[in-house]
């Protein structure tokens, strides 16, 4: 064999070398990685399934709970809403003082059959109007509260707890210099009672 011959056989080597210890690498970094991320997902899946396990064990005590009530206690002695009022401090308020009322704030107790306020879950649908428009511009502006937001709205004092809920109105009203009316629909989340509530604000 010539000399040019060996080194070439020597370089063609190194070669084949060099590119299998390259892919054996990448292959085993690949392989590590995959199991890597296997691991992970079997961890993720252990941890949903535990918690799948303590949310089916509090169900099944919830209902040993309500199995064993007496035949004559029912849903509604549970919590039996027969009224929303809407509270006289429902109104636009000036925070600012700059003589535009930017924000309505709308105070609403669930009452039960014995006149207390009631922490009730469900939505709330707000509508402001100006009755004295025509029809088609009477409606300036409605939202729904929904009740993860409303419960973070359960508002106590001294004197009163209800449900107080704040909306910006800075774009929608320019002036507050005749009576306005709010409409407010509660819908009970455990009973499917829906309740509705109106008041007229003067300025």
């Amino acid at each position: 064999m010539k000399i040019g011959n060996v080194k070439l056989f020597a370089v063609r080597y190194t070669i084949c070398i060099i590119v299998i210890f390259t892919f054996g690498c990448e292959q085993k970094s690949s392989t590590q990685k995959i199991s890597i991320d296997t691991v992970d997902q079997k961890l993720q899946l252990k941890a949903e399934l535990e918690q799948y396990k303590l949310e089916n064990e509090q169900l099944k005590e919830q209902l040993e709970v309500l199995t064993d009530l007496p035949e004559n206690v029912r849903l509604e002695t549970l919590h039996n809403l027969t009224r929303v009022k809407m509270t006289n401090y429902t109104n636009l308020y000036d925070k600012d003082k700059d003589g535009k009322f930017e924000t309505l704030i709308v105070y609403i107790q669930p009452l039960d059959d014995d006149g207390d306020a009631v922490k009730a879950a469900g939505t709330v649908d707000v509508q402001l109007w100006n009755l004295n428009k025509t029809e088609g511009n009477a409606l300036i502006a409605q939202w729904q509260v929904e009740p993860e937001e409303l419960k973070k709205n359960w508002f106590a004092t001294l004197l009163t707890i209800n449900y107080r809920l704040t909306f910006d109105v800075s774009d929608k009203i320019e002036s507050f210099n005749e009576p306005l009316t709010v409409r407010a629909t509660f819908t009970d989340y455990l009973s499917g009672k829906v309740f509705n509530e109106q008041k007229v604000i003067k300025p």
